[in-house]
């Protein structure tokens, strides 16, 4: 929590979230027109725990229009009319599919699969953990179809792309649209800076997975985005400073089986820190 208490104390956010009632205020305030290239989305393994429709539901109580499609949702197998479907569904609630993943890729078919899933789907953007002898076929596959693919780190947990180091490893002579899908919270977990990860590997990072966490070990878990040991403010100002016009999708690993009220939070706490920042910055 001390991160978010100097977060609000130095910009006055404490008053303002009295004056509006609180977290649940701030989650469903209205925030001001601002420039900045990021979006905010949702990581579909959010909603690993719920129907489409349900999922949809939350994305509109908490505002937000962008998600990474998981395979639960919409499976690799589906035929070109649950496609249509499926994206019929999200226009209606004015959500869009940016991208697919995270696609594990442990077989040369596997990674076919996902480029032909992909491209029915319609996005140019796959989220994506394949085992590093495939990334040759990988690299063959972003060249035949225009897409780019971000590679998951998974921090303590999985000893493959534990951080971004051991990603860009593999990829760094790779065609430049083999990227990351940067998992901040497993950054963390890993005893790894997420800021400053966040700047080194800037022109190859595709897509975020929007967390904090409990704590800078592999026993840390995820929490709500304000009240973890990341410094969110100074991740939001870095953004800023590479220029990064991807998505921000919150992946919300707690309480996943009543996950509103945490991610209608952490959602109201990230306006909230890009607002103020923005405003801090006006001033200065």
């Amino acid at each position: 929590m001390t991160t978010r208490r100097v977060f609000l104390k130095s910009t006055g956010g404490l008053a303002a979230l009295s004056s509006l009632g609180g977290t649940q205020a701030l989650a469903t305030a209205p925030v001001a027109a601002n420039d900045d290239q990021f979006k905010l989305g949702m990581a579909g393994y959010t909603f690993v725990h719920f129907k489409l429709d349900q999922a949809l539901e939350m994305l509109r109580k908490v505002d937000v229009h962008y998600l990474c499609i998981k395979d639960f949702h919409l499976p690799l197998d589906s035929t070109p009319e649950q496609i249509a479907e499926f994206h019929a569904k999200l226009k209606e609630s004015n959500v869009t599919g940016y991208a697919v993943g995270p696609i594990y890729m442990k077989t040369e078919a596997e990674v076919d699969r996902a480029f032909a899933y992909a491209k029915r789907v319609g996005v140019k953007l796959i989220v994506a953990v394949p085992n590093v002898e495939l990334l040759p076929l990988v690299d063959k596959r972003v060249k035949e179809y225009d897409f780019r693919v971000a590679i998951h780190n998974h921090g303590p947990d999985i000893a493959l792309y534990p951080n971004p180091a051991s990603i860009y490893k593999e990829i760094k002579d790779l065609d430049p649209r083999i990227g990351f899908c940067f998992d901040m919270g497993h950054d963390k977990r890993f005893g790894e800076d997420p800021v400053a990860d966040l700047q080194i590997y800037a022109k190859r990072i595709f897509d975020i997975h929007l967390k904090n966490v409990s704590a800078a070990t592999k026993e840390g878990k995820t929490c709500e985005l304000g009240r973890g040991v990341i410094d969110i403010p100074a991740f939001v100002q870095m953004l800023r400073k590479i220029g990064y016009s991807g998505s921000c999708s919150l992946e919300y690993e707690k309480d996943m089986k009543d996950p509103l009220a945490g991610i209608a939070e952490s959602v109201g706490y990230f306006r909230g820190v890009c607002e103020a920042t923005r405003s801090a910055k006006r001033r200065s």
